[in-house]
């Protein structure tokens, strides 16, 4: 794939963009972030109003720390293309980080409306309530989020931990049970079961 794309540097600005946004992603993948900024930015300079360029270039921005500049990239991204979900999400990703909460609230709202079924978005969602201190609205998405992965035993378990806070044991129980059912090696859901079946 980074040979086929290569091919096509030497191409006019918007194909070089393309070439270069995917060589920058494959490179990201890889873990090869020196390289991945190299072609982020070649991606960018060809064709300043490419959002997946700008998005990519955001990333190897993120992955360095630098959230409030990768946001910037994200925002423009955005500006270039309203429904560039990629970029919606990492920027409510880099506003969570910032600790802007509302914003990244934001962000996933209006992505959960574009993507209704998105497991990440859903996840996200929950996350937020959790960290707003709302733990039955958290409850709500996690809900929506097992309709969407009914098995993920993750998940699952944080549904038993936000209701063991609330005070509900059966559903504490339910949900830690079915948690332990597909990953029967999570200490702490084995733990909380044997304490609940001591008391």
């Amino acid at each position: 794939a980074l040979e086929t794309l290569k091919m096509f540097e030497k191409k006019d600005s918007r194909v070089k963009s393309a070439a270069a946004t995917n060589l920058s992603f494959l490179y990201y993948l890889g873990n090869e972030l020196e390289q991945a900024t190299n072609y982020a930015d070649l991606a960018v300079n060809s064709d300043r109003y490419n959002p997946a360029a700008l998005t990519n270039k955001g990333n190897t921005v993120f992955a360095t720390g630098d959230y409030e500049k990768a946001a910037e990239f994200y925002k423009e991204a955005l500006r270039n293309d309203s429904l560039c979900t990629e970029a919606l999400y990492n920027l409510g990703v880099a506003y969570k980080k910032l600790n802007r909460i509302d914003e990244a609230l934001d962000c996933f709202l209006k992505l959960h409306a574009i993507l209704p079924n998105s497991a990440q978005v859903l996840y996200q969602l929950a996350s937020i309530y959790q960290i707003m201190e709302d733990p039955s609205q958290a409850i709500e998405w996690l809900l929506q989020l097992i309709s969407v992965v009914p098995t993920d035993p993750h998940v699952l378990s944080k549904l038993g931990n936000l209701y063991d806070t609330e005070g509900d044991k059966s559903q504490a129980f339910h949900y830690y049970s079915e948690s332990y059912r597909y990953f029967p090696s999570n200490i702490e859901v084995i733990e909380w079961l044997g304490a609940y079946y001591i008391d």
